[in-house]
């Protein structure tokens, strides 16, 4: 990498930031890391609720996954094929009740939803639980994700939002403006105080968003999304794995491998020399581990707690 840095704004702006549970699925160790064995674990997903009290804006980044039995949320080929492959389970509190236990705010007043990406453990529709809510993806994955389900049953790719005719969700595509933040080349400054920056993280599939929050202690926080799936690959003690489908193809959870590792570079800057801590989308290693005050800031007593018995038994990456 070879760009420029900048300094990151000067600002008193701030939100505050909230993580949610998105419930959990089996995955892989041989689909994350190089050369490791095809063990199965539980993976963890994360949602983040962002709050500017000042602008009284209310934001979800990510929706985690369902927690219905039957996941109507989904397209056929989720709900009849990965939901049960994965034997996904749902938090035990959907994520409007956390919101709203932890901080007295109502799913209709939830005014924005960001999706990192179009990947189903992260969007899903929202017009039922979110009536006011519109949602906004990264340039690029209308084109990646059209026309959605509807139209091909076989897709993955939902077409309440992504058909042409025959989607139902209110959403748009992020349009900017798009300008410099530290190692990043494209950033938007969501509030224009520098509070709160969306971040294009190109690699894992098109459209793919990070973020970059300022807390009241000034403290930034990187929402990393699945620029990576854990901090060893982020640490750079594992690599990203390829492996076989079995059709014979040649797979990787990231559909632009080199983009992919560029962005990692780029976030691991913002930890590196700008101090952020960086929360990925399903890394447990700072919870499993308590070594991160300002991350663990982000949870609740009885969130800690429920984590902590969850991941007594967990596999380390």
């Amino acid at each position: 990498m070879t760009d420029s840095l900048t300094e990151l704004p000067a600002t008193d702006g701030h939100v505050h930031v909230q993580l949610l549970n998105g419930g959990s699925m089996l995955a892989e160790y041989h689909k994350l890391h190089k050369g490791d064995p095809a063990e199965k674990f539980r993976m963890y997903n994360w949602a983040f609720f962002i709050r500017h009290a000042e602008y009284g804006r209310k934001i979800i980044w990510d929706l985690g996954m369902s927690s219905l039995k039957i996941p109507d949320d989904y397209p056929p080929v989720i709900s009849n094929g990965m939901w049960n492959e994965a034997q996904v389970e749902g938090p035990h509190e959907t994520i409007a009740a956390q919101i709203e236990r932890r901080n007295g705010v109502t799913s209709a007043e939830i005014d924005t939803v960001l999706m990192s990406h179009a990947h189903f453990d992260h969007c899903r529709p929202v017009s039922e639980t979110f009536p006011n809510a519109t949602v906004y993806f990264g340039p690029g994955t209308l084109e990646h994700c059209a026309p959605g389900h509807f139209a091909k049953p076989s897709s993955m790719w939902d077409g309440r939002f992504f058909d042409p005719e025959k989607a139902t969700e209110n959403w748009k595509t992020l349009e900017g403006p798009w300008e410099h933040f530290g190692p990043f080349e494209n950033a938007m400054d969501l509030f224009g105080d520098g509070s709160f920056w969306i971040i294009q993280a190109p690699g894992h599939m098109p459209g793919n968003l990070g973020a970059c929050a300022r807390l009241a202690t000034g403290d930034w926080i990187v929402l990393g999304s699945d620029c990576c799936h854990s901090r060893a690959l982020f640490v750079g003690t594992k690599e990203f794995a390829s492996f076989q489908l079995p059709d014979g193809e040649t797979f990787s959870l990231h559909k632009d491998l080199l983009a992919a590792k560029d962005t990692l570079d780029r976030m691991r800057i913002m930890e590196r020399r700008y101090k952020a801590h960086v929360a990925l989308a399903h890394d447990t290693a700072w919870m499993e581990k308590e070594d991160d005050p300002v991350l663990l800031s982000l949870l609740d007593d009885d969130f800690r707690r429920d984590m902590r018995m969850a991941l007594k038994h967990q596999a380390p990456f």
